[in-house]
């Protein structure tokens, strides 16, 4: 269920968990349309007949399979942030970088992923805030972290 919270609501949430995303499968093809993009196409990732001969990896069934992009699941922060909450007031917020980035898990092509976002700080900025987040990426076939970052973002009123 996506939340609705000012700028200045936000000030108040430093140290809490703020919002849930919804969860998101992370298809095969989704996985192919990141690889092209990004001419990452290592077999793990995009040959689903050698990945279910060879891959060390396996989906909800047992079966080996391809797995997802570290950083496609990286990339998958803005939408999972959005579909659990909406900075009312704010025109425009920006990706400022991130303090500090694992990737915890394998993401078998078929999970579904949701995001937990904590406001770890607060800082006002000219005409906004920057807002620090501790994120957690947890794959729903067994609760599993599979990656944790310290996310910066700005956002203007």
């Amino acid at each position: 269920m996506s939340i609705a919270l000012s700028i200045d609501d936000l000030r108040t949430r430093v140290g809490h968990a703020v919002a849930v995303s919804d969860w998101f499968t992370v298809t095969q093809t989704v996985i192919n349309e990141f690889a092209a993009t990004t001419r990452d196409t290592q077999w793990i990732h995009v040959d689903t007949e050698r990945a279910a001969r060879e891959s060390p990896f396996r989906n909800a069934d047992g079966q080996r399979c391809t797995v997802a992009h570290g950083f496609l699941t990286l990339s998958l922060l803005t939408p999972l942030f959005e579909s659990g909450m909406t900075i009312t007031g704010a025109h425009a917020g920006v990706n400022i970088g991130f303090e500090r980035v694992r990737f915890e898990g394998p993401v078998p092509a078929g999970s579904r992923i949701r995001g937990h976002f904590t406001l770890a700080q607060f800082e006002d900025v000219r005409g906004g805030a920057q807002l620090n987040w501790d994120v957690s990426v947890e794959r729903e076939q067994d609760a599993r972290v599979v990656l944790s970052a310290r996310w910066l973002t700005r956002v203007w009123r």
